[in-house]
């Protein structure tokens, strides 16, 4: 079996938690793309939802696959968010924004009265931060913000380099909401709510890829099968 059958596997899961009516947001990634072409599935059967994406990206696919959309502004409360993670802790703490939509997943995760994270059995760790983590920041004083990021990881106990996101042509990646993205290899994150803290003090922070405290339930799918999680 291949991660692409088990991500699907983890999409097709996460589908039981879906009921008629629901608010869903749909988050990005390649693992997300799964559940939205399940769900595409579903609803060309008559199931009767509405979505809020998560990037330009899934909208695209959306449109494509006949999913009905609406945005946080029309609706601003959800029943449930689906999205993938880069990492996911056991206390279902996550590393997300490899794919760069950090910001909006975490908005529409925060919006949402329930977070399931779907993934293969890859994604699952005992510790995060073998995964760099994305940290958003504006561009004006980028060298001041990258200092500061750095001393908040070091003085939490995950020192490590940062790096700027670029895209495969050699120019600085930049965000849907224009931000750029510095991607720290801090190997081990002992303490993941001191360095959210600590990274939230920064001015020149707009978000950081740790989601604590929003996914509820982690579908995970791998070579002994399909297993639900449950946040304590």
């Amino acid at each position: 079996m291949t991660a692409e059958h088990y991500k699907r596997q983890a999409a097709a899961a996460a589908l039981e938690f879906v009921r008629p009516g629901m608010r869903i947001g749909l988050g990005t990634g390649s693992t997300a793309r799964c559940f939205v072409e399940l769900l595409a599935d579903r609803v060309r059967a008559g199931l009767d939802i509405v979505g809020v994406v998560t990037s330009e990206a899934t909208r695209m696919d959306a449109d494509r696959l006949g999913v009905p959309l609406t945005t946080l502004d029309e609706t601003p409360a959800l029943d449930l968010t689906v999205d993938g993670a880069d990492e996911i802790a056991p206390d279902l703490t996550l590393i997300k924004g490899g794919g760069g939509a950090l910001l909006h997943e975490k908005i529409v995760a925060a919006a949402s009265a329930r977070m399931i994270v779907i993934a293969d059995e890859s994604k699952w760790v005992a510790l995060l931060g073998a995964f760099p983590l994305p940290v958003e920041v504006v561009p004006f004083g980028l060298a001041a913000t990258r200092r500061a990021v750095g001393n908040a990881a070091a003085e939490t106990g995950a020192p490590g380099p940062l790096t700027l996101r670029r895209t495969g042509d050699g120019h600085a990646f930049v965000t849907e909401a224009g931000h750029l993205i510095l991607d720290a290899a801090l190997t081990r994150i002992i303490d993941p709510q001191a360095l959210a803290a600590r990274l939230a003090e920064i001015p020149g922070v707009v978000e950081h890829g740790l989601f604590i405290g929003l996914a509820q339930a982690a579908v995970i799918a791998g070579t002994d099968g399909v297993r639900i999680v449950e946040r304590r």
